[in-house]
């Protein structure tokens, strides 16, 4: 698929005490629940290339998950995934090349990270990591092909406009993935994922004011 290795980018935490730093250093905007949404919001991760430049990002809503939880149903949580949507392009060194994004990249990302907050009751923790890698891989392979019948279409509104996204469900959370702004240059791929919370009626909007995410 078109899509960002999974290599290609690494994960960096803000500083601390100014988690919106590594957010404020990209050249898109980013996403988060439109304004019905009335509960906690929390900055994430932002990915970014080789050379620094910001690629995607994440922000939280509801209460922040954890693989520590006594009862994972429980959690009440949906993250938007913000991905810039870039064409085939030499990296900033000019070494190599670095893939396009797609829709594939948002729902990649967007399936991965609920992974990364999921915990099977059942499953000694000795065996978490070979899970993940198996089902990391069929996360992957999920994204790869959105046609699929896995994926059904569901209509939410970006901005205030209905917009089209892939969606799935399985017994650990939603995902969906889609795309905004179109080929603009405030064009941006999006994803997000959840637990606890319908991802139907939900509704994504830019975020103006990113301290509305630093608590």
């Amino acid at each position: 698929m078109e899509t960002t290795s999974r290599t290609a980018t690494h994960e960096v935490s803000a500083d601390p005490g100014r988690k919106a730093d590594g957010y404020l250093l990209a050249a898109f905007p980013w996403y988060g629940l439109d304004e019905a949404f009335t509960g906690p919001r929390w900055l994430m991760r932002v990915g970014t290339a080789a050379d620094g430049t910001v690629e995607h990002g994440a922000t939280g809503h509801g209460t922040e998950p954890t693989i520590k939880a006594e009862s994972p149903e429980d959690e009440r949580f949906a993250v938007v995934v913000t991905v810039a949507s870039r064409p085939v392009r030499r990296s900033g060194d000019g070494t190599g090349v670095l893939e396009a994004t797609s829709v594939s990249t948002a729902a990649w990302l967007a399936g991965s990270g609920l992974l990364a907050h999921t915990w099977p009751n059942r499953m000694d923790r000795s065996l978490r990591q070979d899970w993940l890698d198996q089902q990391t891989m069929i996360a992957w392979e999920l994204a790869d092909d959105l046609t699929a019948e896995s994926w059904s279409e569901l209509m939410l509104p970006v901005d205030g406009v209905p917009t089209p996204f892939c969606y799935r469900e399985s017994e650990y959370g939603w995902v969906l993935a889609g795309a905004s702004g179109g080929d603009g240059p405030d064009g941006v791929l999006l994803g997000a994922y959840g637990r606890g919370m319908s991802a139907y009626g939900l509704g994504f909007s830019a975020i103006e004011d990113l301290g509305a995410y630093e608590g």
